[in-house]
C-alpha cells in the first residue's frame, strides 16, 4: 500500500473511534528514525486502547513494534516509515512531540 493511502487509513482508523487533534508531521529529512508521524489524542486510556487496537486490527502490514498498550497513556506503534502516536491530552501537552519537531511539515491528508 501506497505510503499516503496507508496514512489516509490510519487517520480514518483514528477518527472511526472518535480521535481527537490528529496531526501528520512529514519528518523526511529530519531524523532516520521514520518518515512521518501521525499524532492523536483521546480523552481516556479505554479510548486510546480502542484507536490502537482499531489500527493494528485493520492496517495489514504487522507494526515493527507496540509501546505503551498496558498503561494507554502514550501509546506508539511502529510502522517504519509511519510512527503513530496515540496520547491522552494530558500526556501529549506534558511530552509536547509537536513542538519538540517544529521543523517538519505539517501534512493535510
Amino acid at each position: 500500500m501506497h505510503i499516503k493511502s496507508r496514512i489516509k487509513k490510519i487517520k480514518k482508523l483514528i477518527e472511526d473511534k472518535k480521535g481527537e487533534k490528529i496531526i501528520v508531521l512529514d519528518l523526511k529529512g529530519l531524523t532516520w528514525i521514520t518518515d512521518y508521524f501521525i499524532i492523536a489524542s483521546g480523552n481516556t486510556t479505554i479510548q486510546t486502547k480502542a484507536i490502537a487496537e482499531n489500527i493494528i486490527l485493520n492496517i495489514p502490514e504487522n507494526p515493527i513494534s507496540i509501546e505503551g498498550m498496558d498503561d494507554g497513556k502514550w501509546i506508539l506503534i511502529d510502522y517504519d516509515e509511519i510512527i503513530v502516536h496515540i496520547f491522552l491530552e494530558e500526556t501529549r501537552n506534558y511530552y509536547k512531540l509537536e513542538k519538540l519537531w517544529a521543523d517538519a511539515k505539517i501534512v493535510e491528508i
